[in-house]
């Protein structure tokens, strides 16, 4: 089932520069945007990917600690 979204508000300027891309893109707007909802709806959160990341490296126990990062950092600065 479909259901239909109302967005609000939305700024001139940004209205024309998706209606461009949608236009690049040889789509309507609708399915521009569309597609853009499917795609920002299929990818993990920033918070849930920073999770992930978080309780992997914890299950392999291993860590780089920052002294040696910073130091291979500036190695290269020298």
């Amino acid at each position: 089932m479909t259901v239909q979204i109302t967005i609000r508000g939305v700024p001139e300027e940004v209205r024309d520069e998706l209606s461009a891309r949608a236009a690049l893109n040889r789509q309507s707007m609708q399915e521009y945007l569309r597609g853009e909802l499917e795609r920002i709806a299929s990818r993990p959160t920033l918070r849930s990917w920073l999770d992930e990341v978080q309780r992997r490296k914890a299950a392999a126990g291993t860590g780089v600690p920052t002294s040696m990062i910073l130091e291979d950092r500036d190695a290269d600065r020298r």
